[in-house]
């Protein structure tokens, strides 16, 4: 294998192949990336058998092969060197990188280590970046980050009303959004895709205009211009998050996000050890309040309209931000039924998103 390339261009596709690459023992194999030439077309594949990202690259290629490069090594070097034309030629066990006046000669990792990866054959269906972009956004920080429960790592894709429903939760808060008019599963059916592989979705969709998905019965696909995503589904059942909220809220604050964003920051920075912060809801307006014991004390009034009975509640501060930060308009609603039971944040007239908030008990 032999080829030539500009250092800036392989040093993205190594870095984004390199993404999907294991950093856990095991496989020596997942610690590299597969390198496979064919005329002027490389592809680097980087896999740890959950995740595996494939990026095609137009390169001057010289002979075709194919070889498995240490990942992190080849990365660093490659990033290290002077801008400019790269040559790579990789012979019996030994890749050779030159640039300039720089060379550099690394073992390979053999052939066989690498993992022999699925293809899905199906059918693609295509999806709107820009669309699927602002869903994952608002959906996928909602999704656990403890693996030891791996359900609610995951993201819930399933059918709704025409389109697709993106549910996430991680037991203290939930989102969920509808996009319409995206036909991928049947009426009733429903996908669990780990939200690791939907944050890695998310930085390649500036790349293209438009996804191709394809839904397997064990593995989903993405594709995005040259750059393919496959991911595992997580097997189990995912919580029944439509019991979770609520018919109806007899209280509900409307008010400017920016406004509740800036106040939020500006009282949180008392809200320290855990400490929740309270929303006192009135006739009168708004007032959040943050008191850390031996610390101070924040308070600060907010603007708003209220619709309800007089209502103290209190929230994780950093729950409360995230959910009105993805809430993407100029007005927002805060919809409650007392002290304890789940709040919603919304965007003010739009049905097809919400951000349910679990309230912290306080004395």
């Amino acid at each position: 294998m032999k080829f030539r390339c500009e250092r800036d261009v392989l040093v993205e596709a190594l870095g984004t192949a390199s993404r999907a690459v294991s950093g856990r023992g095991g496989l020596p194999g997942l610690s590299g990336v597969r390198a496979d030439l064919t005329g002027d077309q490389l592809q680097l594949t980087g896999s740890d058998l959950d995740l595996t990202i494939t990026v095609a690259v137009t390169v001057a290629g010289e002979s075709d092969g194919v070889a498995v490069i240490p990942a992190r090594l080849a990365s660093d070097i490659v990033r290290a060197l002077e801008p400019g034309a790269v040559s790579v030629s990789a012979d019996n066990d030994e890749l050779s990188i030159s640039a300039g006046r720089s060379e550099f000669s690394i073992r390979l990792i053999a052939g066989d280590e690498f993992p022999q990866l699925a293809v899905l054959s199906v059918e693609p269906v295509s999806i709107d970046s820009a669309k699927l972009s602002e869903a994952l956004k608002q959906v996928v920080p909602a999704a656990s980050s403890d693996d030891s429960r791996p359900i609610l790592t995951g993201v819930l894709m399933a059918a709704e009303g025409g389109g697709i429903r993106l549910v996430a939760t991680d037991s203290y808060r939930l989102s969920m959004r509808d996009v319409p008019g995206v036909s991928v599963l049947e009426e009733g059916q429903s996908v669990l895709i780990p939200s690791r592989a939907l944050n890695e979705l998310s930085r390649i969709l500036s790349q293209g205009d438009s996804v191709s998905l394809r839904l397997g019965e064990r593995e989903a696909s993405f594709e995005v211009g040259a750059v393919t995503l496959v991911t595992r589904l997580i097997e189990g059942e995912f919580p029944n998050y439509r019991g979770l909220i609520p018919d109806a809220h007899p209280n509900t604050l409307t008010l400017n996000r920016e406004e509740l964003l800036d106040a939020l920051r500006r009282v949180k920075l008392l809200a320290r050890e855990a400490t929740p912060v309270r929303l006192e809801m009135s006739t009168d307006g708004l007032e959040l309040i943050a008191v850390t014991q031996d610390v101070g004390t924040a308070r600060e009034q907010v603007e708003s309209t209220y619709d309800g009975s007089p209502l103290t509640v209190a929230f994780n501060p950093q729950y409360l931000l995230e959910g009105v930060e993805v809430a993407t308009s100029e007005e927002v609603t805060l919809s409650t039924i007392d002290e304890l039971k789940p709040a919603l944040v919304r965007i003010a007239g739009v049905e097809e998103f919400l951000y349910l908030l679990m309230p912290v008990r306080v004395s």
